[in-house]
Protein backbone atom coordinates (compact mmCIF):
# COMPACT_ATOMS: atom_id res chain seq x y z
CA UNK A 1 0.00 0.00 0.00
CA UNK A 2 1.42 3.67 -0.90
CA UNK A 3 -0.66 4.87 1.86
CA UNK A 4 0.80 6.45 4.76
CA UNK A 5 0.58 4.13 7.74
CA UNK A 6 -0.19 7.03 9.60
CA UNK A 7 -3.08 8.90 8.26
CA UNK A 8 -3.59 11.86 10.13
CA UNK A 9 -7.19 13.14 9.47
CA UNK A 10 -10.77 12.07 8.57
CA UNK A 11 -13.02 14.08 6.97
CA UNK A 12 -16.34 13.02 6.40
CA UNK A 13 -16.93 15.42 3.67
CA UNK A 14 -20.59 16.54 3.07
CA UNK A 15 -21.72 19.83 0.80
CA UNK A 16 -24.59 20.53 3.23
CA UNK A 17 -23.58 19.96 6.52
CA UNK A 18 -20.58 20.26 8.35
CA UNK A 19 -19.28 18.22 10.51
CA UNK A 20 -16.89 17.16 13.62
CA UNK A 21 -15.21 14.11 12.61
CA UNK A 22 -12.86 11.69 14.78
CA UNK A 23 -9.47 13.27 13.83
CA UNK A 24 -5.99 13.51 15.33
CA UNK A 25 -4.90 10.23 15.97
CA UNK A 26 -2.90 7.59 13.57
CA UNK A 27 -5.22 4.88 12.25
CA UNK A 28 -4.55 1.68 12.30
CA UNK A 29 -4.17 -0.25 8.72
CA UNK A 30 -6.34 -2.72 9.49
CA UNK A 31 -9.28 -0.31 9.29
CA UNK A 32 -8.38 0.64 5.82
CA UNK A 33 -9.60 -1.89 2.88
CA UNK A 34 -6.59 -2.69 0.96
CA UNK A 35 -5.78 -1.13 -2.15
CA UNK A 36 -9.02 1.06 -1.93
CA UNK A 37 -8.47 4.36 -1.49
CA UNK A 38 -11.29 5.87 -3.95
CA UNK A 39 -13.56 5.08 -0.86
CA UNK A 40 -13.34 3.96 2.59
CA UNK A 41 -15.04 2.57 5.39
CA UNK A 42 -16.00 5.06 7.91
CA UNK A 43 -14.33 4.40 11.20
CA UNK A 44 -15.97 4.15 14.65
CA UNK A 45 -16.09 7.06 16.72
CA UNK A 46 -14.89 5.61 18.82
CA UNK A 47 -10.58 5.51 17.23
CA UNK A 48 -9.91 8.60 18.02
CA UNK A 49 -10.85 12.15 19.61
CA UNK A 50 -13.33 14.42 17.31
CA UNK A 51 -11.83 17.27 15.77
CA UNK A 52 -13.21 19.57 13.05
CA UNK A 53 -11.90 18.86 9.44
CA UNK A 54 -9.45 21.59 8.77
CA UNK A 55 -11.05 24.82 6.74
CA UNK A 56 -8.70 24.16 4.04
CA UNK A 57 -10.79 21.17 2.85
CA UNK A 58 -13.96 22.99 2.65
CA UNK A 59 -12.86 26.17 1.06
CA UNK A 60 -11.33 23.51 -1.84
CA UNK A 61 -15.18 21.45 -1.61
CA UNK A 62 -16.24 25.11 -2.41
CA UNK A 63 -14.40 25.99 -5.40
CA UNK A 64 -14.11 22.32 -6.79
CA UNK A 65 -18.04 22.25 -6.34
CA UNK A 66 -18.50 25.27 -8.72
CA UNK A 67 -16.01 23.57 -11.28
CA UNK A 68 -18.14 20.23 -11.26
CA UNK A 69 -21.65 21.79 -11.69
CA UNK A 70 -23.19 21.87 -15.09
CA UNK A 71 -26.41 22.04 -16.42
CA UNK A 72 -28.74 19.37 -15.49
CA UNK A 73 -26.18 17.81 -12.53
CA UNK A 74 -22.41 17.17 -12.67
CA UNK A 75 -20.47 17.67 -15.70
CA UNK A 76 -17.24 16.33 -17.75
CA UNK A 77 -14.63 18.03 -15.44
CA UNK A 78 -16.22 16.07 -13.01
CA UNK A 79 -16.76 12.71 -15.28
CA UNK A 80 -12.87 13.17 -14.79
CA UNK A 81 -12.18 13.96 -11.48
CA UNK A 82 -14.17 10.22 -10.24
CA UNK A 83 -12.28 8.57 -13.11
CA UNK A 84 -8.79 10.42 -12.22
CA UNK A 85 -9.38 9.14 -8.36
CA UNK A 86 -9.64 5.54 -9.58
CA UNK A 87 -6.49 5.90 -11.77
CA UNK A 88 -4.21 7.22 -9.40
CA UNK A 89 -5.26 4.26 -6.68
CA UNK A 90 -5.35 0.80 -8.66
CA UNK A 91 -1.65 0.40 -9.84
CA UNK A 92 0.41 1.53 -7.18
CA UNK A 93 -2.17 2.71 -4.19
CA UNK A 94 -3.48 6.84 -4.01
CA UNK A 95 -0.46 8.32 -4.46
CA UNK A 96 -0.47 11.57 -6.71
CA UNK A 97 1.63 10.04 -8.76
CA UNK A 98 -1.09 10.15 -11.69
CA UNK A 99 -0.39 14.33 -11.87
CA UNK A 100 3.25 14.15 -10.45
CA UNK A 101 5.19 11.84 -12.86
CA UNK A 102 3.91 12.62 -15.97
CA UNK A 103 1.09 9.58 -15.98
CA UNK A 104 -1.67 12.20 -17.38
CA UNK A 105 0.45 12.17 -20.74
CA UNK A 106 -0.06 8.21 -20.94
CA UNK A 107 -2.63 7.41 -23.84
CA UNK A 108 -4.16 5.30 -21.03
CA UNK A 109 -5.41 8.34 -19.62
CA UNK A 110 -6.64 9.97 -22.65
CA UNK A 111 -9.50 12.06 -21.26
CA UNK A 112 -8.05 13.31 -18.34
CA UNK A 113 -6.11 16.28 -19.46
CA UNK A 114 -8.58 19.14 -17.69
CA UNK A 115 -8.57 17.59 -14.13
CA UNK A 116 -4.85 17.05 -15.03
CA UNK A 117 -4.49 20.94 -15.63
CA UNK A 118 -6.65 21.54 -13.21
CA UNK A 119 -5.78 20.22 -9.67
CA UNK A 120 -2.02 20.71 -9.53
CA UNK A 121 -3.05 24.68 -9.88
CA UNK A 122 -5.52 23.81 -6.74
CA UNK A 123 -2.70 22.28 -5.11
CA UNK A 124 -0.10 25.01 -5.53
CA UNK A 125 -2.81 27.38 -4.27
CA UNK A 126 -3.35 25.36 -0.86
CA UNK A 127 -0.66 23.75 -0.08
CA UNK A 128 -2.40 20.34 0.11
CA UNK A 129 -0.94 16.95 -1.07
CA UNK A 130 -1.21 16.08 -4.65
CA UNK A 131 -2.68 12.27 -3.63
CA UNK A 132 -5.15 13.79 -1.02
CA UNK A 133 -6.80 16.27 -3.54
CA UNK A 134 -6.91 13.92 -6.22
CA UNK A 135 -9.27 11.57 -3.21
CA UNK A 136 -10.97 14.59 -2.31
CA UNK A 137 -11.95 15.39 -5.82
CA UNK A 138 -13.13 12.72 -6.81
CA UNK A 139 -15.44 12.53 -3.25
CA UNK A 140 -16.74 15.70 -4.41
CA UNK A 141 -17.53 14.98 -7.79
CA UNK A 142 -20.05 12.19 -6.47
CA UNK A 143 -21.40 14.26 -4.28
CA UNK A 144 -22.51 17.10 -6.47
CA UNK A 145 -23.67 14.67 -9.08
CA UNK A 146 -27.88 14.43 -8.25
CA UNK A 147 -27.78 11.39 -6.24
CA UNK A 148 -24.68 10.69 -5.49
CA UNK A 149 -23.79 10.00 -2.05
CA UNK A 150 -21.69 11.77 0.84
CA UNK A 151 -17.94 10.04 0.49
CA UNK A 152 -15.53 9.94 3.90
CA UNK A 153 -12.54 11.40 2.95
CA UNK A 154 -8.82 10.22 4.47
CA UNK A 155 -6.18 12.59 4.23
CA UNK A 156 -2.58 11.98 5.03
CA UNK A 157 -1.38 9.82 1.86
CA UNK A 158 2.17 10.31 0.68
CA UNK A 159 3.04 11.95 -2.50
CA UNK A 160 4.99 10.25 -5.04
CA UNK A 161 6.81 11.23 -7.91
CA UNK A 162 7.76 7.44 -9.13
CA UNK A 163 5.83 6.48 -11.76
CA UNK A 164 3.48 3.57 -11.90
CA UNK A 165 4.06 0.78 -14.25
CA UNK A 166 1.97 1.26 -18.22
CA UNK A 167 -0.66 -1.15 -18.40
CA UNK A 168 -1.75 -2.23 -15.86
CA UNK A 169 -5.20 -0.58 -15.55
CA UNK A 170 -8.13 -2.36 -16.38
CA UNK A 171 -8.68 -3.11 -20.11
CA UNK A 172 -12.24 -1.17 -21.89
CA UNK A 173 -12.17 -4.83 -23.80
CA UNK A 174 -10.97 -7.29 -20.89
CA UNK A 175 -12.90 -10.56 -19.99
CA UNK A 176 -15.63 -11.04 -16.73
CA UNK A 177 -12.24 -13.18 -15.35
CA UNK A 178 -9.68 -11.26 -16.20
CA UNK A 179 -11.41 -7.87 -14.67
CA UNK A 180 -12.71 -9.93 -11.38
CA UNK A 181 -8.70 -11.24 -10.78
CA UNK A 182 -7.31 -7.89 -10.86
CA UNK A 183 -10.08 -6.31 -8.86
CA UNK A 184 -9.30 -9.47 -6.27
CA UNK A 185 -5.55 -9.14 -6.22
CA UNK A 186 -6.25 -5.52 -5.09
CA UNK A 187 -8.56 -6.62 -2.07
CA UNK A 188 -11.71 -6.21 -3.87
CA UNK A 189 -14.38 -8.81 -3.84
CA UNK A 190 -17.12 -9.13 -6.34
CA UNK A 191 -19.55 -7.36 -5.34
CA UNK A 192 -17.11 -4.32 -4.50
CA UNK A 193 -16.49 -4.72 -8.79
CA UNK A 194 -19.80 -4.49 -9.41
CA UNK A 195 -20.39 -1.70 -7.29
CA UNK A 196 -17.41 0.53 -8.35
CA UNK A 197 -18.47 -0.20 -12.04
CA UNK A 198 -21.33 1.76 -11.23
CA UNK A 199 -19.40 4.90 -11.87
CA UNK A 200 -19.87 4.64 -15.43
CA UNK A 201 -23.10 5.81 -14.96
CA UNK A 202 -21.54 9.03 -15.18
CA UNK A 203 -19.28 8.26 -18.33
CA UNK A 204 -18.60 9.39 -21.79
CA UNK A 205 -16.58 7.59 -23.66
CA UNK A 206 -14.16 9.50 -26.29
CA UNK A 207 -11.69 7.00 -28.11
CA UNK A 208 -12.67 3.52 -27.64
CA UNK A 209 -15.28 4.46 -30.80
CA UNK A 210 -14.33 6.52 -32.74
CA UNK A 211 -17.75 7.17 -34.52
CA UNK A 212 -19.68 7.54 -31.30
CA UNK A 213 -17.82 10.46 -29.47
CA UNK A 214 -19.01 11.82 -26.45
CA UNK A 215 -21.80 8.76 -26.13
CA UNK A 216 -22.60 7.94 -22.66
CA UNK A 217 -22.77 4.51 -20.87
CA UNK A 218 -26.50 5.73 -20.16
CA UNK A 219 -29.11 8.22 -20.79
CA UNK A 220 -28.50 10.01 -17.56
CA UNK A 221 -24.66 11.19 -17.60
CA UNK A 222 -25.29 13.87 -15.39
CA UNK A 223 -27.08 12.66 -12.65
CA UNK A 224 -25.26 9.63 -10.30
CA UNK A 225 -28.44 7.32 -10.68
CA UNK A 226 -28.57 3.36 -11.36
CA UNK A 227 -29.92 3.75 -15.16
CA UNK A 228 -26.49 2.23 -16.01
CA UNK A 229 -27.17 -1.61 -14.40
CA UNK A 230 -30.66 -1.97 -15.93
CA UNK A 231 -29.63 -0.36 -19.35
CA UNK A 232 -26.27 -2.23 -19.73
CA UNK A 233 -28.40 -5.65 -18.91
CA UNK A 234 -31.03 -4.33 -21.89
CA UNK A 235 -28.30 -3.75 -23.69
CA UNK A 236 -30.38 -0.13 -24.87
CA UNK A 237 -27.63 2.11 -23.02
CA UNK A 238 -26.23 4.81 -26.14
CA UNK A 239 -22.38 3.06 -25.63
CA UNK A 240 -21.37 -0.05 -23.57
CA UNK A 241 -17.92 -0.85 -22.98
CA UNK A 242 -17.08 -4.74 -23.96
CA UNK A 243 -15.53 -4.98 -20.56
CA UNK A 244 -18.98 -3.97 -18.83
CA UNK A 245 -20.95 -6.57 -20.46
CA UNK A 246 -18.39 -9.07 -20.20
CA UNK A 247 -18.84 -8.04 -16.14
CA UNK A 248 -22.65 -7.97 -15.74
CA UNK A 249 -22.41 -11.78 -17.54
CA UNK A 250 -19.44 -12.90 -14.65
CA UNK A 251 -20.55 -15.38 -12.55
CA UNK A 252 -19.52 -14.19 -9.23
CA UNK A 253 -20.39 -10.22 -10.25
CA UNK A 254 -23.61 -11.00 -12.36
CA UNK A 255 -25.97 -11.62 -9.11
CA UNK A 256 -24.70 -8.08 -7.07
CA UNK A 257 -24.32 -6.31 -10.83
CA UNK A 258 -28.41 -7.20 -11.35
CA UNK A 259 -28.93 -6.69 -7.78
CA UNK A 260 -28.18 -2.71 -7.95
CA UNK A 261 -31.09 -2.77 -11.03
CA UNK A 262 -33.14 0.02 -9.52
CA UNK A 263 -31.60 0.08 -6.07
CA UNK A 264 -30.10 3.30 -5.19
CA UNK A 265 -30.02 3.30 -1.68
CA UNK A 266 -28.15 -0.22 -1.95
CA UNK A 267 -25.79 1.03 -4.79
CA UNK A 268 -24.86 4.04 -2.98
CA UNK A 269 -23.92 1.65 0.27
CA UNK A 270 -21.87 -0.32 -1.36
CA UNK A 271 -20.13 2.00 -3.77
CA UNK A 272 -19.17 4.06 -0.63
CA UNK A 273 -17.72 0.60 1.30
CA UNK A 274 -16.06 -0.99 -1.73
Amino acid sequence: MHVSALLLLFCAYGLVHALTVPGTSPWPEKHLRPASKLAKRAVSNELAPRALCPLVWWTIATELKLSFLGIGGCNNLARQAIRAAFHDCFVDGCNGSLMLSGECERSENNGLEDICTQLPKVRAKYGVGMADLIQFAGAVAVEVCPLGPAMPFFAGREDSTTASAQGQLPSVTGSGDQLLNMFKAKGFTATDLAALIGAHTTSKQFFVDKTKVGAAQDTTPNVWDVAYYGQTLAGTAPFTFESDKNLAAQTEVKKPFKSFVGNQLGWNGAFVVA
